[in-house]
């Protein structure tokens, strides 16, 4: 083998130009998937000078689909003495959203391990699908700050959650 020069060429010859290359995500689950649904609007604010929505807003709608989950009255995902925080977000952006308009912010539980459960989301305007994310949560205590374990009864509550085939 050559020198880094001919490596590096030789991997450019080998790399799949953009337009063929098939997409490393599948098709987002259709609404119907999620156990919860709920509503927000786009509001005027949200639009940047692209006249579109700005990506960060897509960050608050999904947050609008976890606090209406992890605060619901009777099926919350709250446990004594802890709280839950954003450990990580992916959001795939797949279309723009426009002013004026509302939004069905679908969520639903993907899986949970010792600490931590995971959430499937994603934002539909008119039935199509605008931004799909996967979001991990850790619950840690509310004293020490530190990730303790999901207890039995939320883990149950997690199960009630987990998305639909």
């Amino acid at each position: 083998m050559g020198g880094p020069a001919e490596v590096f060429a030789l991997s450019l010859s080998l790399e799949v130009p953009l337009q063929e290359r098939k997409s490393p995500r599948p098709a987002p689950p259709p609404i119907d998937a999620f156990p919860v649904r709920v509503p927000d609007i786009i509001r005027y604010a949200d639009i940047d000078r692209q006249n579109h929505v700005n990506n960060a807003v897509y960050s608050t709608y999904f947050e609008t689909g976890r606090v209406a989950v992890i605060h619901h009255p009777t099926q919350g995902l709250q446990a004594p003495g802890a709280t839950s925080v954003l450990a990580r977000i992916e959001i795939d952006y797949l279309r723009e959203l426009h002013w004026p308009g509302t939004v069905e912010i679908g969520t639903g539980v993907g899986g949970y391990g010792r600490s931590s459960y995971v959430f499937v989301q994603a934002v539909y305007c008119e039935g199509v699908c605008a931004a799909f994310a996967r979001s991990t949560l850790v619950l840690i205590d509310g004293g020490t700050r530190k990730a303790r374990p999901l207890p039995q009864e939320l883990i149950a509550r997690l199960e009630r959650l987990k998305m639909r085939e």
